[in-house]
């Protein structure tokens, strides 16, 4: 037994797939029959221009590296095959980052940092965007960083590029990556201002132990990563974590120490 037609979509749904199937791809789907191309041109335009622009606005460094042309193709490739899971404008940094990570593939005429430098400026716009707030319950903003618990901003996020990301430029474009993983932690502080803050490999470690929480003390943790460096003199790792740690908590990636029985 053979199986059911499929219905044939009424003409008005033809016409609304085809006039969307051009708006994406205007080179490769021709519009609607019977439409004269001037007025298909304003909605060409229109369309596909204010996506451009919107991105432009959320990943400015990477327009400015790319170029014009490079960047309008960029899109054009976005808009033309891209099948979004949000109509929320928002939201679409998010979606081209997706594109960029796990739709695009190898192109050879793309930068090796591609994804990565669109990825540092999306959390930027990504915290800036998060509807919590830093949360100081149980929190001694002015507690002791070594006796006390340091307390993590839940809103900083902990980053790791192969390339130097924060340096990209027209000016400096690297072909390679770094030596090194590049270390970074982004916050926004209780002002709602989002900052960078570039790490090397130990404070990277204590990062990822602030992070881990489990209610140890400053000093506890700078004493771990001590015997993980095989300091001759721990102390001095101590005190210098310590310079760190208050300077986290400046920076509102730390918050201050949490009370007792809270984290």
């Amino acid at each position: 037994m053979s199986a059911p037609a499929t219905p044939e979509l009424p003409a008005f749904q033809r016409v609304q797939r085809t006039f969307t199937a051009h708006m994406r791809d205007p080179q490769g789907s021709p519009a609607p029959a019977g439409i004269e191309d001037r007025r298909m041109a304003i909605y060409r335009g229109l369309l596909f221009n204010n996506v451009r622009s919107f991105l432009g606005n959320s990943f400015p460094v990477l327009q400015k590296v790319l170029g014009e042309d490079g960047w309008s193709a960029l899109v054009r490739d976005y808009f033309r095959t891209h099948r979004a899971h949000t109509p929320l404008f928002p939201r679409m940094p998010q979606e081209f980052l997706h594109y960029l990570r796990e739709e695009r593939g190898e192109v050879s005429r793309d930068a090796p940092f591609l994804a990565e430098l669109a990825h540092y400026e999306w959390v930027e716009l990504a915290l800036a965007l998060d509807p919590r707030e830093p949360d100081y319950r149980g929190v001694d903003e002015d507690g002791d960083l070594l006796a006390g618990a340091p307390a993590w901003n839940a809103l900083a996020m902990s980053l790791s590029y192969r390339f130097p990301v924060q340096n990209i430029s027209p000016q400096f474009m690297p072909d390679t990556p770094a030596a090194e993983p590049i270390y970074i932690v982004a916050c926004r502080d209780g002002e709602d201002k989002v900052g960078f803050l570039e790490l090397n490999a130990v404070t990277a470690r204590l990062v990822e132990l602030l992070q881990a929480g489990g209610g140890r003390c400053g000093r506890e943790l700078l004493e771990q990563i001590a015997v993980e460096l095989r300091h001759p003199e721990p102390e001095a790792v101590v005190r210098g974590g310590l310079d760190i740690l208050v300077d986290m908590r400046r920076r509102g990636i730390v918050l201050g120490t949490l009370a007792a029985g809270a984290g």
